[in-house]
């Protein structure tokens, strides 16, 4: 049987969308700890009403520019979640949520 050589092109496109807070009190946190999405503004400093459901893609989370481990997080339309870490976030720390929603095309 001869080789045969198959060229599969795809492209994968991906948007992303930050939200930002920077904390005007000092946010204690304990698992299960929430901050709603509507503390958060967009790109364009518009205030959030929700955060994008990411069906392909993942998010990020960044306290005060460090990216937290994925498993200390969870990120739904309504809010971020806090999972099983302890503590407490000074005010005037940034926080910001990343959206990345990835499209794949043929």
């Amino acid at each position: 049987m001869a080789l045969s050589i198959i060229n599969i092109h795809v492209n994968v496109n991906g948007t992303s969308t930050r939200f930002f807070d920077v904390l005007a009190a000092n946010l204690t946190i304990t698992d299960g700890t929430t901050v709603p999405a509507t503390a958060f503004l967009d790109d364009s400093g518009t205030a959030a009403t929700a955060f994008p459901v990411v069906t392909n893609g993942y998010y990020n989370f960044y306290i005060n520019g460090v990216l937290q481990q994925g498993d200390s997080y969870t990120v739904s339309a309504t809010e971020l979640t806090f999972n099983g870490v302890t503590g407490t976030i000074t005010a005037g720390t940034p926080l910001v949520v990343e959206a990345v929603e990835l499209v794949t095309q043929t």
